[in-house]
């Protein structure tokens, strides 16, 4: 067998399938507040890829609660960097709204996130932007508005996520309209009164799955 040959089995440039490697980057919502680690949506989503054949890994969840897009640069991004990763999630920004964090700086450090997650990934189309949901509606949200509306607020930074979105040509998941069921069904709020239940989390992968089976059965 040639150099050239070994090279391209080394590199997987052969056609051969490699395992997709997978890391979700965001805040309490990513990492699963609110439910069991096995219960958060990355874990769920992963496993339902699996089961329609895709071959994937979720290699790293570095997400924490009450983390900024500011948090995601300083402490997520170094370890997508070193992940060599080949699909990635984000979802990010809700922190940003509660802490103040006026739109022209959210957007500008949202940019700076999307842009860096592409230059890592070998397709850079393979990165998957989630819409902030609608925390305003759980029985505990409220308390964290102070006095603005939540709703309003969080669309208007949603519109900034999207446009970023559609400038670079990446695919969506809209959480926003299917997280306001929080205000009417308790069973999809955990006992915290903020974050989804397991039950929450289960019904926004319905969500995230079709559009990351999609990008990922593309070549």
């Amino acid at each position: 067998m040639n150099k050239l040959i070994i090279m391209m089995l080394l590199s997987g440039t052969m056609g051969f399938a490699q395992t997709i490697r997978y890391v979700a980057l965001g805040d309490s919502y990513t990492i699963g507040t609110g439910a069991k680690k096995e219960e958060a949506w990355p874990v769920l989503l992963t496993n339902h890829l699996k089961e329609n054949k895709i071959d994937i890994e979720l290699i790293a969840n570095p997400a924490q609660n009450g983390w900024t897009t500011e948090d995601l640069i300083e402490y997520e991004l170094p370890v997508l960097d070193k992940s060599k990763a080949t699909f990635v999630t984000l979802l990010i920004g809700v922190n940003d709204w509660v802490q103040g964090v006026d739109a022209k700086t959210f957007q500008k450090r949202f940019k700076i996130i999307v842009e860096h997650i592409q230059k890592q990934l070998p397709d850079n189309s393979k990165l998957l932007i989630i819409s902030i949901p609608d925390f305003g509606v759980t029985p505990a949200g409220k308390k964290y508005g102070n006095g603005r509306d939540i709703s309003k607020g969080i669309a208007e930074f949603n519109s900034i996520i999207l446009a970023e979105a559609r400038r670079l040509n990446l695919k969506t998941a809209y959480l926003f309209d299917i997280s306001k069921k929080m205000g009417t069904n308790t069973e999809l709020v955990a006992p915290d009164g903020l974050h989804p239940s397991a039950k929450g989390y289960a019904l926004w992968e319905t969500v995230i799955y079709p559009v990351a089976l999609q990008m990922l059965k593309t070549k």
